[in-house]
């Protein structure tokens, strides 16, 4: 199921909804946009780490993640580049239970043209659908690590005018904690990394 590029979104999403757990956080966003710049897209993919106890998350084994946690507020960025290839783009997520929320595709809706001249390719489905992808085409490196992602129009989120349906699937790129049903996809949409394999339907 695509989102029309006329696609009605809400206000911005304050730190407020980032003050929750990670799984529930990871979840409602799917069928948010997310504004990066000139550029944006409704989100149809997601992925949720718990800070506690999940191997897969950064925090298991860096130091230096558990200190960002300590130092940053909810709703900040954590960019990161993996295996030295593709910047990451998180969301950090402080409520009852800590974690990340990884960023992993986007149907765009805002600044085609210009994701299309820094990805060098013209096909939109292949734009935004992995999350190397999504941050080449909205240019985002680790200039943009530690910003608040609740306090500028420019650089949000924005809330989902509609309601969309939403598959839990397991988490896919890594090598433990994989079995977790933690990624999170817009249900049918052309736009996601891999097509989901569990079929389930989550309820509001």
């Amino acid at each position: 199921m695509p989102v029309t590029k006329q696609a009605r979104m809400g206000e911005m999403i304050g730190a407020d909804f980032f003050r929750r757990d990670p799984l529930r956080c990871a979840r409602e966003l799917v069928g948010c946009e997310l504004v990066w710049g000139r550029c944006g897209g409704v989100i149809v993919e997601t992925e949720a780490y718990n800070a506690i106890g999940d191997e897969a998350c950064h925090c298991f084994v860096r130091p230096s993640t558990r200190a960002f946690v300590e130092r940053n507020e909810a709703g900040a960025a954590y960019v990161y580049l993996n295996y030295g290839v593709h910047w990451m783009l998180n969301v950090l997520v402080k409520g009852g239970e800590e974690g990340f929320v990884l960023i992993r595709a986007l149907e765009p809706t805002r600044g085609v043209a210009l994701m299309k001249r820094r990805r060098g390719i013209n096909n939109e489905r292949q734009l935004c659908s992995g999350p190397g992808k999504l941050t080449q085409a909205l240019d985002i490196t680790i200039r943009h690590h530690q910003m608040n992602l609740c306090a500028n129009e420019r650089f949000c989120f924005r809330k989902a005018a509609d309601s969309v349906e939403v598959v839990a699937d397991r988490r896919i790129g890594i090598r433990v904690s994989a079995h977790l049903p933690w990624r999170f996809t817009f249900r049918d949409n052309q736009h996601v990394s891999v097509r989901a394999k569990v079929r389930g339907r989550l309820k509001e």
